[in-house]
């Protein structure tokens, strides 16, 4: 099972972009991207088709904003859209789907970058997920959580900590929530394979030299829980690939029966 989430900052510009023809050079099994800005039926999604995935979305009531979607060659065993959250759900942050006896959950985590307002809604959301994690790992206990968290969790994972310490996404109450979550018995699986320092996964936009100087941040991640390390293959980022302000993060886990196209 090969995985790749990818914030792609709107579907269709990502695609204008050529990630279809990224898409046609088979980079994984399943593709979980964040911030389609789109509904389903705005998209050819048979384009999608063709290249052998099923694809699953759940978008936004806002129009052009947020919103979630799965392109997979493994057909899931179950689609599970929303958390029974209305607020979250309304805009669109997390999609499900059951593969055998592993649950994969795709989420987009909310910005606080906009004020004061979206801040206390992020630590809201953040709460309300953690519970919600840790009720469905009670029932699932192989769970994979990727997505755009928004949020970098060490020094490590930000390329100028002191500079940042103030900024939402580094903000010390946010790295707690990733403190209490990887104690959680969940598992970094970028860090399983990189201890290394310089590797990030979204660039401003404002400065274009900043994702030249690889200024960034590793907000993005595929994580499991304790039940599914031993089945970790590996793990990567690929900073080449440029369709948006993120990349893709990549996660290999082994053996799943699956149904393809």
């Amino acid at each position: 099972m090969r995985i790749i989430s990818y914030n792609v900052n709107g579907i269709r510009a990502a695609i204008k972009k050529g990630f279809l023809d990224w898409l046609k050079t088979d980079p994984a099994d399943i593709i979980c991207v964040q911030e389609t800005k789109a509904v389903k039926e705005n998209v050819d999604h048979t384009l999608f088709n063709a290249l052998g995935y099923y694809d699953y979305w759940f978008s936004a009531q806002k129009k052009g904003y947020s919103g979630v979607a799965v392109f997979t060659k493994i057909k899931p065993d179950h689609v599970e859209y929303g958390t029974q959250h209305k607020v979250s759900d309304d805009e669109g942050r997390v999609l499900q789907l059951d593969f055998g006896d592993i649950r994969l959950i795709n989420a987009y985590f909310p910005s606080g970058t906009s004020g004061e307002e979206r801040q206390s809604f992020k630590y809201a959301w953040l709460d309300d997920f953690f519970d919600y994690l840790g009720k469905l790992h009670l029932q699932y206990p192989k769970l994979i959580l990727c997505g755009d968290y928004n949020i970098a969790h060490k020094e490590i994972d930000i390329h100028d900590p002191k500079g940042n310490k103030k900024s939402s996404g580094f903000l010390p109450e946010e790295r707690a929530w990733m403190d209490k979550f990887f104690d959680r018995q969940w598992v970094d699986t970028f860090r399983v394979f990189h201890p290394e320092p310089h590797r990030y996964s979204w660039w401003s936009q404002r400065f274009p030299s900043v994702r030249l100087n690889n200024k960034g941040w590793r907000i993005d991640y595929i994580n499991v829980t304790e039940g599914l390390k031993d089945q970790l293959a590996a793990a990567e980022i690929y900073p080449g690939v440029k369709h948006s302000d993120h990349c893709p993060v990549y996660a290999e886990i082994k053996q799943v029966q699956d149904d393809r196209i």
